[in-house]
């Protein structure tokens, strides 16, 4: 049977931009909520030359695909520059976005409402996650793991099995 192209439907396509440094367990909970709404979601780290980060782009890159690999239609990339240039890349109609408190509200709307005045076909589609992970950022994993403290409840097992390796190699 041919089909025609015609008939068939776009893929929607989203992007999460971030840091990731690293990703946590929230940040993997609004990939698999995303991926309800879209075909494919663009797991995308943004690459910032002045901020070296925690974890280098690279391996970042590498954490993402092993803390999202139970999702065939996600994927990671990264990015520099805007992010409406990127998703406009990609083919995507949506940024996602996660809100965790009343804190992340006003950046984030703001983000938004630029986002929307550079590229007005793209949306901002906005998730916010359980309460188990409302408090949990990456700063906050970094910083718990800095001073010895458990946070491998907060991050999927390959980025603690990573920070891990990381706070050995330091010590």
């Amino acid at each position: 049977m041919i089909v025609d192209p015609s008939e068939v439907p776009p893929q929607r396509t989203a992007v999460y931009p971030g840091s990731f440094d690293p990703i946590t367990l929230g940040h993997v909970e609004v990939v698999e909520r995303a991926l309800q709404i879209f075909d494919r979601v663009i797991v995308a780290v943004g690459r910032h030359a002045t901020k070296p980060g925690y974890f280098t782009v690279d391996e970042r890159l590498a954490l993402i695909s092993a803390s999202i690999a139970h999702l065939p239609r996600a994927r990671v990339d990264h990015f520099e520059g805007l992010v409406v240039r990127f998703c406009a890349a990609q083919g995507a109609c949506a940024i996602v976005r996660g809100l965790r408190a009343h804190g992340d509200f006003e950046p984030e709307f703001q983000m938004a409402l630029a986002n929307r005045d550079l590229a007005p076909n793209i949306e901002t589609v906005f998730f916010v996650p359980r309460p188990a992970h409302q408090f949990v950022s990456s700063s906050l994993i970094r910083e718990i793991a800095h001073h010895g403290g458990e946070f491998e409840r907060y991050v999927p097992a390959a980025v603690a099995e990573a920070m891990h390796r990381r706070r050995a190699r330091q010590a």
